[in-house]
């Protein structure tokens, strides 16, 4: 059984992971695209950006669930903690 630290590091890496690679996909495509018209961004960049938000989040899941539950929304943490339903 992971320690409460333990599973507060899951947490804090996975929430990590996936901000951090679901933001730079953004920046990327907009690099790409050459400057930061959204209306220059189109249909496939929206999906890849969709994908790189997917995979990040679906890395975290396997990576580190086990460990703390993958609640890497914080949100989700937070609402836990206050309905007092927190494992």
């Amino acid at each position: 059984m992971a320690s409460t630290m333990q599973k507060f590091l899951a947490e804090l890496i996975g929430s990590f992971i996936l901000v951090f690679f679901g933001t730079a996909s953004v920046v990327l495509v907009l690099l790409v695209n050459g400057g930061l018209d959204i209306a220059a961004i189109t249909m496939a960049d929206w999906v890849a950006i969709g994908l790189a938000f997917g995979l990040a989040l679906t890395v975290a899941i396997y990576a580190l669930g086990p460990i703390s539950g993958a609640h890497f929304n914080p949100a989700v943490t937070i609402g836990l903690w206050a309905g007092k339903k927190f494992p």
